[in-house]
């Protein structure tokens, strides 16, 4: 085991660090945030009452609170469907979650060789570093661990994992996950960053963060300059609405892309908080603005407690389908669904071919308009050999 990794450092905090230790973590702390009498006179009112008080408690214990003041600085407590409370705010339906009751429904446990590591496709592992975030979203799919302090054993298993991945050359890719990677102190992070790069059948590393769009101070020059030091290395965030992208994330994106970062995005589909055309697509043309990539639109996953946050399958192709022809193609996500019961990661996307008829050779296609009037044919190649 190498010695204090992981572990807190003796030396003086950065200014990152200062910042991320001040969350808030209680409801009185939110309320303060805001004011009482603002609250009283907004939508979401139901916050100073004794009813909330014990079901933000009940709720807390399971899945805790925290957010940072920059994140909730963002928010509008005077919109009813303000998209940054929805998606921090406890909810009882977090416990009384009439659909989902599996914790693990992409069965990550049963895919995991060594704690803290998920070995599910051949060709890459996903490594869970850290259990901290800096903010903890109601619709997390991996509410059973992150913000568990018993969850983490990152310094315990850390030459294990480093082990396991040298001996297998099948795996081309790291993804370092959690909770969140760069809740890591810079030092820890170079060290994991360097030994995986020191293994040669590795072509990727990825660092899986919504710390960008939660706390986008943590992005500073020294981490940076890890970054290029190890260049490539692809940075995806997460961003799920437009309000999220703001100045100093454009600032901070600059900084990751002029050390050679490769930024992408995924974005969650939540109901009633970015579920239509018009948020995606401002989402999507934004992303492109600041440099960042739309890689994926995930369909939530069927994780206990986050039933209320789901939309249709429908919704999310009917989206990806109006999207396509009418914006450009680099801004158009895949839209994705984790299979449950371990299954895995599969695109989705509407067909545009209609049928092949095999007497004349010809494949019939609709194009983006989805017009059933205008048919578009393909003639298959005759056989050379014949």
């Amino acid at each position: 085991m190498i010695s204090n990794l992981g572990q807190k450092s003796k030396q003086r905090k950065s200014l990152w660090q200062k910042k991320f230790s001040q969350p808030i973590k209680t409801l009185k702390d939110l309320i303060d945030f805001f004011g009482y009498e603002l609250i009283n006179h907004s939508p979401f009112q139901f916050l100073i009452t004794e009813e909330y008080q014990k079901i933000f408690q009940e709720v807390h214990q399971k899945f805790r609170f925290q957010v940072t003041q920059y994140y909730l600085s963002l928010a509008n407590i005077k919109n009813p469907r303000c998209p940054i409370l929805l998606q921090i705010l406890p909810d009882k339906k977090e416990i009384q979650d009439p659909f989902f009751k599996d914790p693990d429904p992409l069965r990550e446990e049963e895919n995991s060789p060594i704690y803290g590591l998920i070995h599910r496709y051949p060709d890459r592992v996903l490594w869970y570093v850290s259990h901290h975030c800096a903010v903890y979203c109601r619709f997390c799919f991996r509410k059973r661990k992150v913000s568990h302090r018993n969850s983490n054993f990152f310094s315990k298993t850390y030459n294990d994992i480093i082990h396991y991945i040298r001996s297998n050359p099948y795996i081309k890719e790291v993804i370092l996950s959690g909770g969140d990677p760069l809740s890591l102190p810079d030092k820890t992070l170079e060290k994991t960053i360097s030994d995986l790069k020191s293994i040669p059948h590795l072509f990727s590393i990825r660092i899986h963060t919504r710390m960008i769009t939660t706390f986008p101070y943590r992005i500073t020059k020294e981490l940076c300059k890890i970054f290029a030091k190890h260049y490539p290395v692809t940075v995806i965030t997460h961003f799920n609405h437009p309000v999220e992208l703001t100045d100093i994330v454009y600032q901070k994106i600059q900084m990751l892309k002029f050390s050679g970062v490769i930024v992408l995005n995924q974005t969650v589909l939540l109901k009633n908080i970015n579920d239509s055309l018009e948020i995606i697509e401002k989402l999507n043309l934004k992303l492109l603005r600041f440099g960042i990539i739309p890689y994926y639109l995930h369909l939530s996953d069927e994780v206990a407690g986050t039933y209320h946050f789901r939309t249709s399958l429908q919704k999310g192709l009917e989206i990806i389908r109006q999207l396509q022809g009418r914006n450009p193609g680099i801004s158009i996500p895949r839209f994705m669904v984790d299979l449950p019961n371990g299954g895995g990661k599969v695109p989705l996307q509407n067909s545009y071919l209609i049928q092949y008829e095999n007497k004349n050779k010809q494949y019939s296609f609709l194009n983006y308009e989805m017009n059933p009037k205008r048919i578009f044919y393909i003639k298959e190649k005759e056989d050379e050999s014949l």
